[in-house]
């Protein structure tokens, strides 16, 4: 099986509060004269207290289309990127050359050579190492980006893997523009990265003894705490792994999230039907899923859940019939960053690794949803 090593998010530079974001998107998002009161509305009902973001709040009105807004998400993306995955294998013990795979992921900007690319020489990655830029799959990215990692390592069980997600979503957020969707992205979405490592069950521990080894891997920040990581020797073994991955697609559902890519950029199409479709599908996939390894969302003690919103949250564990608490962390990082996209997920499992883990050999469960509508399920055992 898969084990994951380390994982380590982090933030934007500027933080905010909610409401300091909100006074900015109706500086610079709503048409000058339109009544604000729907935008204070959906945005004080959000549950999201804080964001980071990648520019100072007054610099947003000065961006000048797509290209300006891409160009800031191409510098910045490689500097929150080059943070995470130097945390990451830091506190996994590894180096740079150790890496085999790097997968990226993002939805919030565009580039060629691919951010990941720019990377390898920035990181010290080996001139050999296997890259899979993926764009397109949005919420669902991070959690979809484990499978992926999870399928290569199970053919190539002797290589360390990276995914490698950076979303910096309030460089979307869309001038002029007062519709609910916008409305409701611009309260909801906030600005970060994450980095997972991963090493499949063939991996020699030794390679990772050289150099740096015996000594104790670098810190992570965790909830704004340094955190020191793990020794060389226990990193390889100390996260949870990776038992199965389910991926589902749902049936007439294309048009409920996404992206309508205009000349202003990435303006967001997010359908009031998204926690319905949650409703409908999400179960019978969940007991399914686990059903085939005999566990039911009774026996998950750890739900590793991405943060898409309020509704969202409310109809997963609805439909679920979680008990109280069981969302507890993402509803924590709902409130604390805001949704990440597919950084989102890294951010819960690490949350959810830096505060009481749940019992080793009991079982987890990653998932998320996305455009397409589709969700990814991951089964970990800690």
């Amino acid at each position: 099986m898969t084990r994951i090593a380390a994982v380590h998010g982090v933030l934007a530079p500027y933080r905010h509060t909610q409401a300091e974001i909100t006074d900015m998107v109706a500086r610079t998002c709503l048409p000058s004269g339109t009544d604000r009161q729907v935008l204070d509305r959906l945005h004080g009902s959000a549950r999201v207290r804080t964001r980071h973001m990648s520019l100072p709040l007054d610099d947003y009105v000065k961006i000048d289309g797509f290209g300006a807004a891409n160009d800031t998400f191409i510098e910045l993306a490689g500097d929150l990127g080059a943070e995470a995955v130097r945390g990451a294998l830091g506190t996994a013990g590894l180096r740079p050359e150790d890496v085999d795979l790097l997968i990226f992921t993002s939805v919030t900007g565009v580039a060629a050579p691919s951010v990941d690319a720019r990377l390898v020489g920035r990181l010290g990655l080996r001139p050999d190492v296997k890259r899979v830029p993926m764009f397109g799959l949005g919420c669902v990215a991070g959690a979809a980006g484990v499978a992926r990692l999870h399928d290569y390592l199970r053919g190539w069980p002797e290589q360390v893997a990276v995914l490698l997600s950076v979303e910096l979503c309030s460089l979307t957020f869309q001038r002029d523009d007062a519709s609910l969707a916008n409305m409701v992205a611009t309260g909801l979405f906030g600005d970060g990265a994450g980095a997972l490592v991963a090493v499949g069950d063939g991996f020699p521990g030794p390679r990772a003894a050289s150099g740096a080894a015996g000594q104790s891997a670098a810190g992570s920040s965790v909830g704004g705490a340094s955190v020191a990581g793990p020794s060389v020797a226990a990193a390889s073994t100390a996260g949870p792994s990776v038992v199965a991955t389910r991926s589902r697609m749902y049936p007439d559902t294309g048009h409920v999230m996404g992206w309508s890519v205009t000349g202003s950029g990435f303006r967001v199409v997010l359908d009031s039907s998204v926690p319905e479709v949650v409703r409908r599908f999400l179960p019978d996939d969940v007991r399914a899923f686990l059903a085939e390894h005999g566990l039911t969302p009774a026996d998950i003690t750890g739900w590793v859940c991405h943060p898409g919103g309020p509704k969202v949250l409310e109809a997963v564990a609805e439909a679920l019939e979680l008990s109280e608490g069981a969302l507890d962390v993402t509803w924590r990082s709902l409130a604390e960053v805001g949704n990440l996209s597919s950084s989102s997920v890294l951010h819960v499992l690490r949350d959810t690794l830096a505060g009481r883990p749940p019992e080793p050999g009991s079982h987890g469960l990653m998932m998320a949803m996305g455009p397409g509508f589709c969700c990814e399920l991951v089964l970990l055992r800690w």
